[in-house]
């Protein structure tokens, strides 16, 4: 009898090669030839999706800052549409596993890599001129940001997804998502269901919101004598009979908002979150800006006058100084991001010359002639629409493959793109390598549009790795997930362009309760602090900047450090967010949160299965309309509030 304690260890297997790995996935995942994928009806179908997310995506930007990935919800409702027209038509052959994974790629691009550059620079470029660039300017801007971060993607995904392997979350949760509406009949159906019946909900909320609150809130003003000379909250938020330092508490927008989209997104986004949202609004709304209002930094109790005067630098400082501080953390992955440098741009070197994978894979041919041409016509855009100088766009440009390199892998990893921190990082960035002249305006401009360039692509890279993650586990043809997504682009920019100068018909809009802009107005911040310096701050300003950025700091080290003690540790992000968004924002969002929380202690399987379909279908529907709204109201169809 052998002795096990004497016995050989078995020999380790040899690591295998990048080859091996490939080849292995070919033969036993891949089915791109033998099921039907790019067709007309999937491209058309992601068109009419794409196009209705990126109109949510911007409502959503506008009024809380999120751009909200868009793949699980693509892939239910495109099963659900084609799934009724075979019902109706049975003749219409039933839609593949593979073509609905091709609508969801191309509505993923349309709807989240438009609706991404909107919200951001494009809104803050706004506040800060006053006036919007020409609609062809704005079209052809979102079109190349948002395509050569579809060309990004293309050396990143045969290494990271391939070979490497990570993980990108939500590409599993969306793959998973199609097996299970092509395989179980009776899930699919009820999640299908689930989802429709939440868009209506969405539908009619947004609608009797609408029309009913501002009646019941001249019926409470005037049973109550409470009126407010500057309201700020809008016509679907009931406020509370009471006041604070002779203001009513309508001014410092403490009330409740009955906003479906506000609450579908805190149910998504979590307790821990939405709780500090809440808190670090009352200590802003209810302490801090009073305390401004009586010492004379804030002239007047008006949201505008509290976000420009105090609220946003603390809550950005905040915001910033977390953002940073993680992605410092982040390190190691920054570290693997340019260790792998080598194989992202020699993806095929010594591949054999009958490499199978060479026909559906997409080209590295094509990735450089993408950047080639993309980046000339970016450079060129920037020096003619906003004078950027051509040698700062081009340093855009190279940089955007750079910190496309870090967003890829941070969301392969976690799942978390890191647009803000990106985003901050550029503007920094170039705010030390732009000539400060006598033109402030100027100085703030190219600010803008230069990390635009390289935020909004590069995050637009990592969220559309996600989707090719599914496509992978699906065993798609990635080359035609690629014609997809790149065709998907059209749609979003078709959508969202009209759309944004129908919603902000001017910089009056922003800043305001009803579009708090809280990603703009980051954006917006950081660029005149770096035009215009700390000076032009109040004292008491500046040292609440200081301090919310020590406080920003301090908390991402306490959660770094202290994982397990996590769920105790104060958001930073959520409390930024609370100086930022009105208050009765935050109060929706943690209520949803507790629905969703409670919903899923009662029955936590049914919670698993709907909560997702159920909060996409609400913020789906509401935003549909509420984009409608606004644009009748922009439009003169219809007078505001």
């Amino acid at each position: 009898m052998p002795d096990p304690e004497n016995a050989a260890a078995p020999a380790p297997a040899a690591p295998r090669t990048a080859e091996e790995i490939e080849l292995e996935w070919y033969r036993t995942v891949y089915q791109g030839d033998h099921v039907r994928q790019l067709t007309i009806r999937a491209v058309v179908t992601g068109w009419i999706l794409g196009g209705v997310m990126a109109l949510s995506n911007l409502y959503v930007g506008l009024k809380a800052g999120w751009g909200l990935g868009v793949v699980v919800t693509a892939a239910i409702l495109s099963y659900s549409i084609h799934r009724l027209l075979h019902a109706i038509f049975p003749r219409y052959a039933p839609i593949t596993i593979l073509e609905n994974n091709c609508t969801q790629s191309t509505a993923s691009a349309g709807g989240y890599g438009t609706g991404g550059t909107i919200v951001s620079a494009i809104p803050a470029y706004l506040m800060i001129t006053g006036h919007h660039m020409e609609p062809w300017t704005l079209a052809i801007w979102t079109f190349l940001i948002a395509m050569i971060g579809v060309f990004m993607a293309i050396p990143m995904k045969r290494q990271m997804i391939n070979v490497e392997k990570l993980p990108f979350p939500t590409g599993i949760a969306a793959a998973e998502t199609l097996k299970s509406l092509h395989t179980k009949g009776v899930e699919s159906a009820r999640k299908a269901r689930a989802l429709f019946t939440a868009l209506v909900v969405g539908l009619g909320v947004k609608w009797l919101t609408g029309t009913l609150f501002p009646w019941m809130k001249a019926f409470r003003r005037s049973i109550f004598g409470v009126d407010a000379v500057d309201p700020i909250l809008p016509g679907d938020t009931l406020g509370l009979n009471a006041t604070l330092r002779g203001q009513p508490l309508d001014n410092y927008s403490v009330g409740i908002d009955g906003s479906t989209i506000l609450m579908a997104a805190g149910a998504i986004i979590g307790v821990r979150t939405t709780f500090w949202m809440l808190a670090g609004a009352f200590v802003n709304y209810v302490v801090l800006v009073p305390a401004m209002f009586d010492a004379g930094v804030v002239p007047q109790i008006t949201y505008g006058n509290m976000q420009r005067y105090f609220s946003v630098w603390p809550g950005v400082a905040l915001m910033v100084a977390a953002g940073l501080t993680a992605f410092a953390l982040q390190w190691k992955t920054v570290k693997r991001a340019f260790a792998g440098l080598g194989s992202i741009l020699r993806p095929g070197s010594g591949k054999p010359a009958d490499d199978p994978l060479a026909r559906i894979e997409t080209p590295t041919s094509w990735f450089v002639a993408g950047m080639v041409v993309l980046g000339a016509a970016i450079v060129v855009m920037a020096y003619l629409s906003f004078d950027v100088s051509p040698l700062l766009g081009v340093l855009a440009v190279v940089m955007t493959f750079f910190l496309a390199i870090v967003s890829c892998r941070a969301t392969g990893e976690t799942d978390i793109t890191p647009i803000g921190p990106m985003g901050k990082v550029t503007q920094l960035t170039f705010g030390v390598l732009t000539p400060r002249g006598a033109d402030p305006t100027g100085f703030m401009t190219t600010n803008l549009m230069t990390a635009s360039i390289t935020a909004n692509a590069a995050s637009t890279s990592g969220d559309l790795l996600t989707d090719l993650k599914s496509g992978y586990l699906l065993g798609a043809n990635p080359r035609k997930q690629f014609i997809a997504q790149a065709l998907g682009i059209f749609a979003g920019v078709a959508a969202v362009v009209p759309a944004f100068y129908l919603v902000v018909p001017d910089a009056s809009y922003l800043g305001t309760s009803a579009f708090p802009a809280p990603a703009a107005q980051t954006w917006r911040a950081v660029a005149e602090l770096l035009g215009e310096g700390f000076g032009a701050l109040a004292q008491e300003t500046r040292i609440a900047l200081g301090v919310a950025a020590g406080l920003g700091v301090v908390l991402t080290l306490l959660e770094h450090f202290y994982r397990s003690a996590r769920r105790w540790i104060p958001s930073a992000m959520g409390i930024g967010l609370g100086f930022v968004i009105p208050f009765h924002n935050s109060a929706a969002f943690l209520f949803g949160a507790l629905l969703a929380w409670l919903f899923g202690r009662l029955r936590p399987k049914a919670a698993e299965a709907y909560t997702i379909p159920v909060a996409s279908g609400l913020i789906a529907g509401e935003s549909l309309l509420g984009v409608g709204l606004a644009a009748m109201v922009g439009g003169g169809l219809m007078p505001a509030e």
